[in-house]
């Protein structure tokens, strides 16, 4: 029987239903515990039912030797990197382990730095410590939460600010290294899954060769190098929106820096109407946004950076459109 080896669809389409088939499990096993333990304690261990879910799933079929139901649907078998010999028992149980636990253990790791890096700016006004005892003790995610913490009080406080936007670093560039690898697989329709990558599965496919297979591939691989040239067109626009912020920072620096109105204008003004509605003290280096109302330069570019809308009539600007008033 010739055995060659397996193209694009046959891989998503088993991906597809194996995903299918662990959905279902999953909402079986969650129903179960939420009836049987509650609502509370199913909000705690949702994540690691799911886990267990996908650990019995690929345990049953790839660990115990046999076929996935999607592998059997597409006709497709696992080898190792020989591509003569089904992969052994280490190697499968490697595969289930990086593709089901070693992504959860990653999340894991990195809720909880996200979430401790947070609780420590707001430790001085009591923020994070009531958070930190809701979960329950006996879970994993109070275990991985107690070792971060204990990891994060050996650093000082300008290390702790630096691995803030590390841990976004670290989020933006798993997701950004997913799709090159999604883009790899189109181009060369090996691996799927990061993974049996790394664990060296590949697949072969039992059925003959199709006539348009080399069509396939072909169209597969153009989907690659558009995938790639997406990803390179958005990381380009990411860094210039980068770069667009940090002289926004530079600008706002040097007007913060310029000197404030003086005292014998600001006896003559009103003191309610010379007042910032958002730091509700008197006004520095008056801004107006596109709608006529007016803010400190700091607190409006402040705003915009989480909100592009004004703070009073919610009208939506963008952030180049406010304008600092001079000698205001």
């Amino acid at each position: 029987m010739p055995l060659v080896g397996a193209n694009q669809p046959q891989l998503i389409r088993s991906s597809q239903k194996d995903e299918y088939y662990q959905q279902c499990l999953r909402n079986n096993a969650n129903e179960a515990f939420q009836t049987l333990a509650g609502s509370k304690r199913w909000l705690h261990w949702r994540k690691e039912i799911q886990l267990l879910s996908d650990l019995a799933y690929y345990g049953l079929t790839t660990f115990s030797g046999y076929q996935t139901l999607g592998e059997e649907y597409v006709s497709i078998i696992q080898v190792d990197p020989t591509l003569r010999r089904v992969p052994s028992r280490v190697r499968r149980g490697a595969l289930v382990l990086l593709h089901s636990l070693f992504p959860y253990l990653l999340d894991k790791l990195l809720v909880c730095l996200e979430n401790e890096l947070e609780a420590g700016e707001e430790e001085s006004q009591g923020g994070g410590i009531q958070r930190a005892t809701v979960a329950s003790p006996w879970s994993p995610g109070a275990w991985m939460r107690g070792w971060v913490r204990r990891a994060l009080e050996m650093l000082t406080e300008p290390q702790r600010r630096a691995c803030v936007p590390a841990v976004l670093a670290l989020q933006q560039g798993l997701s950004i290294f997913h799709r090159v690898h999604v883009a790899l697989f189109y181009i060369s329709g090996a691996f799927y899954h990061l993974g049996k990558r790394t664990a060296g599965v590949s697949y072969l496919r039992v059925r003959g060769v199709t006539g348009d297979d080399g069509n396939i591939r072909s169209s597969y691989r153009l989907l690659g190098v558009i995938s790639l040239m997406q990803l390179a067109l958005t990381l380009a626009l990411q860094l210039n929106n980068f770069r667009q912020r940090q002289r926004a920072r530079q600008e706002w620096r040097q007007h913060r820096n310029l000197p404030s109105r003086s005292q014998s204008v600001d006896e003559t003004d009103s003191p309610r109407a010379s007042r910032c509605i958002l730091c509700l003290e008197e006004r520095r280096h008056s801004t107006s946004t596109p709608c006529g109302h007016l803010f400190c330069w700091e607190c409006i570019t402040e705003w915009c950076n989480t909100k592009t809308e004004c703070p009073l009539c919610r009208e939506k600007f963008q952030p180049h459109r406010l304008v600092y008033l001079r000698n205001y």
